[in-house]
């Protein structure tokens, strides 16, 4: 009879200690993967490795939630079909928030944003001989612009050249800075993280950011409506602020004067 409880109870151990195991497994096999493009200091490439602020945040959160975290470059003029196909958790790569699309929708009618944890706004950047030339928004109506296709920028940039100017979309942010050296474009409009980064220095040298403000911006993480991981990254965001991991990070890059963390933003 002793034997048999023994044997029953090893069975029970045994039984628990697979179906554990098994819950472990799936957790550490959760995976939160973000759609994103190169941005740097947001997202970009070191050694062929992916770094950058949301690319270390990503990685903070993902280990407060148990999840490995991945990147996955996309064409972001497809990042919300890439969403809704489940082939990216999450659009996490300097997204504007407070923005609208082409099609004049907000953004937030496509996806729930996470707080909003970064200021930015657009800019526009030119030849630095240029500089005199252009002064003002109006100086550029009827010019030839360079954006990324489906970003903030095009957006801006269709409205400052007007409807007798040339549109060029670029497949990222990145490649508009060639347009406008090689002279293929008067300007690109651009994030003003990604413009201070580049101009100024390097290939780009002879390019600057003019003297004319655009409206201020918000960046937050844009994850599939009803989705229960927004509400888990707002919580593992907040108490990475609480921690000061953020301002860590954000001193890191070089971009703390820009760091802000809203939970009351709803997009």
């Amino acid at each position: 009879m002793r034997k048999r409880i023994l044997f029953g109870l090893l069975a029970m151990v045994m039984v628990v200690g697979i179906f554990a195991g098994l819950t472990a497994c799936d957790k550490k096999d959760e995976k939160l993967i973000c759609g994103v493009t190169i941005y740097e200091p947001m997202n970009y490439k070191e050694n062929g490795e992916w770094t950058g602020f949301d690319t270390d945040l990503a990685k903070l959160v993902g280990e407060k939630l148990g999840m490995t975290v991945e990147f996955q470059e996309i064409k972001w003029e497809s990042k919300y079909s890439e969403l809704a196909a489940g082939t990216i958790s999450c659009i996490w790569n300097g997204f504007t928030a407070n923005s609208v699309e082409e099609d004049g929708r907000k953004r937030s009618e496509y996806v729930d944003f996470s707080y909003s944890y970064m200021l930015n706004q657009q800019c526009i950047v030119i030849k630095s001989e240029n500089t005199d030339k252009f002064k003002k928004a109006e100086d550029l109506l009827g010019k030839s612009a360079a954006a990324e296709k489906g970003s903030a920028g095009e957006s801006a940039a269709k409205e400052i050249i007007g409807d007798t100017g040339k549109m060029v979309d670029s497949p990222a942010q990145i490649n508009t800075f060639t347009e406008v050296k090689s002279g293929a474009v008067d300007c690109a409009v651009v994030d003003i993280l990604l413009a201070q980064k580049m101009t100024g220095g390097g290939n780009y040298s002879d390019l600057s950011i003019a003297d004319i403000e655009l409206e201020s911006e918000v960046y937050a993480i844009g994850f599939k409506k009803g989705s229960d991981l927004t509400q888990k990254v707002n919580t593992a965001i907040k108490e990475l602020n609480e921690a000061g991991k953020l301002e860590e990070l954000a001193i890191k890059y070089k971009i703390e004067n820009r760091l802000k963390l809203d939970t009351n933003f709803k997009g």
